[in-house]
């Protein structure tokens, strides 16, 4: 447990130690998951033809049929797709001031960090390109793709040093962010989008359509994406305390509140109905859903998710579909 939370931890003897330990920590725990093909994070399909195999009705795309071996053998036959190699690995971090906030092992913007870590040294260890966006107060800003430990470190380096607090005019500027991924980066690989999503839906109605999901819907469609929601135990259930103060990150604006036990029943079950909203609307776009908590053990909560779609795709006797999650 104590080396998952590295990036906390680290802080005060500085951001190169923190960032060592980080790199031990999935070194140590999580390497070794992506031995053998080349796979990604999430197990999914590649685009360089391989063998074909019989179809099995119901569980293969009929849109890679080969027709060539189907009609000398005269029963239907499917090319599989050999797993790419050297692909672009693309993560959305999301450093709006709603991330500044923490009341477990750690704060939500660490947890962030953390996640753009894993991926990074997974996907470098095995030679992917990786590249980041970063919403970060009213701007988005882009780090190119690269290769190799020292530009996953200094790509690091840049999320720590990061301004906390920035300013902003309006909400987070997710769905640009997701657009401008999707347009920049055409080339099929893995993108990750890293976010509490906070997000109530227009006028505050949980039933409608989120901002950023058609962005997300159309990333989906070329790319295999996952989308990361970080949340603080706080975000869910308010501690029977009294008289709080509580401060919008976003805005700036502060109101006192006596935690009484109707407010609290209230404020948990409005939160709770606003993230089984995200997971609907996730599954919508069809991407992969993995939900972090500041209060748990990132690292296992990373493993058990990637084990859990290999064992599935182990079961069902090929790669699951590109929508891994969905």
């Amino acid at each position: 447990m104590s080396g998952a939370h590295a990036p906390a931890t680290g802080r005060a003897a500085g951001p190169e130690h923190a960032l060592r330990r980080l790199e031990l920590t999935v070194v140590r725990r999580l390497d070794g998951l992506l031995h053998g093909q080349h796979q990604g994070l999430l197990p999914g399909p590649g685009s360089e033809p391989g063998d074909s195999r019989v179809y099995v009705p119901g569980e293969d795309d009929v849109r890679r049929m080969d027709w060539s071996v189907t009609a000398r053998t005269t029963v239907p036959h499917v090319r599989d797709l050999v797993a790419d190699r050297e692909l672009e690995t693309w993560v959305l971090a999301d450093l709006s001031p709603s991330m500044d906030f923490g009341t477990a092992a750690m704060e939500k913007r660490d947890l962030v960090v953390a996640t753009v870590g894993a991926i990074g040294f997974l996907t470098s260890r095995i030679g992917d390109r990786f590249g980041a966006y970063v919403i970060h107060g009213d701007e988005v800003h882009r780090l190119p793709a690269r290769t190799g430990r020292p530009a996953m470190y200094a790509l690091l380096q840049t999320l720590l040093d990061a301004p906390r607090g920035a300013a902003v005019s309006g909400p987070t500027r997710l769905a640009e962010a997701i657009d401008l991924m999707g347009k920049a980066r055409r080339k099929r690989g893995l993108r990750v989008v890293v976010s509490d999503f906070l997000d109530l839906g227009r006028d505050g109605d949980l039933a409608t359509e989120r901002d950023w999901e058609r962005p997300m819907r159309r990333l989906a469609a070329r790319h295999q994406v996952l989308a990361v929601e970080v949340v603080d135990p706080r975000e869910l259930e308010l501690p029977d305390v009294g008289l709080v103060a509580l401060t919008d990150p976003e805005t700036g604006r502060t109101r006192e509140i006596h935690l009484t036990p109707k407010i609290r029943r209230a404020y948990a079950e409005a939160a709770a109905a606003q993230r089984a909203a995200n997971r609907v609307a996730l599954r919508r776009c069809g991407v992969g859903h993995l939900v972090l908590r500041t209060d748990r053990d990132w690292v296992y909560d990373i493993v058990q998710y990637t084990l859990r779609h290999r064992r599935t795709a182990h079961l069902a006797g090929r790669h699951p579909t590109r929508r891994a999650g969905a």
